[in-house]
């Protein structure tokens, strides 16, 4: 009795052990590590805003300097620079980046140091990052479909805003300022990078089938 009592334990275990292996990560986004994420990500966005934006004051400065962005008539920065859709406000949408990535880098050492953020001040931000994210998608379609050019510091922004606003959405669901059901709580917490993956798997897909249909076209 007691052999085939201790054969069922290790057979459970081994069973627990395969299932916690195979389930996604369940552990809570951390206040540090959402901290980090800010950081990093906010300043990333920052370099590339602040080098577009210097491109473009060199641009007036100097009408007929080529952008050092600029590698052919495909990968270039000129062609988005150039267009009405650089300048959606009045002024060249790097200023938007340039002032805006601050916050978002200041957000994250607050949250290394210790500081504990309301509510509020959670859901403006998330605000902020889904217009932001918006105008990104707008600026892709622009890129894709209308200039037919990729800039590359744009699409440094491009890449960095996905998880910006994406642990922005865990974040807010694993604390309760944005109320789910349990289950897709779970779900999304649980499953935040796979869920990260899948929106740059799509992202790549758009482009690789707008690039496609732009070379069909041509011939």
């Amino acid at each position: 009795m007691t052999d085939t009592g201790a054969t069922t334990t290790s057979s459970d275990s081994s069973i627990s052990d395969q299932n916690d292996v195979a389930a996604p990560d369940r552990s809570p986004l951390g206040a540090r590590t959402m901290g980090l994420l800010l950081v990093v990500l906010g300043g990333i966005g920052f370099i590339a805003s602040f080098a577009l934006a210097w491109e473009k004051y060199l641009g007036f400065v100097e009408p007929e300097r080529t952008a050092s962005c600029s590698i052919n008539l495909f990968v270039t920065c000129t062609a988005a620079m150039d267009s009405w859709e650089g300048a959606l406000l009045g002024f060249p949408n790097p200023y938007i980046g340039v002032a805006a990535f601050p916050v978002v880098i200041t957000t994250g050492v607050m949250l290394l140091l210790g500081t504990r953020l309301p509510r509020w001040y959670w859901l403006s931000l998330l605000v902020g990052t889904v217009l932001g994210q918006a105008l990104v998608f707008f600026l892709m379609y622009t890129s894709f479909h209308v200039i037919v050019a990729l800039c590359p510091y744009c699409m440094v922004v491009w890449t960095i805003m996905w998880p910006l606003l994406w642990y922005q959405i865990v974040r807010g669901v694993q604390s309760g300022d944005l109320r789910v059901g349990d289950g897709l709580r779970d779900a999304i917490v649980g499953n935040r990078g796979i869920i990260l993956v899948i929106g740059y798997v799509v992202a790549v897909a758009w482009l690789m089938l707008a690039v496609g249909g732009d070379l069909v076209a041509s011939f």
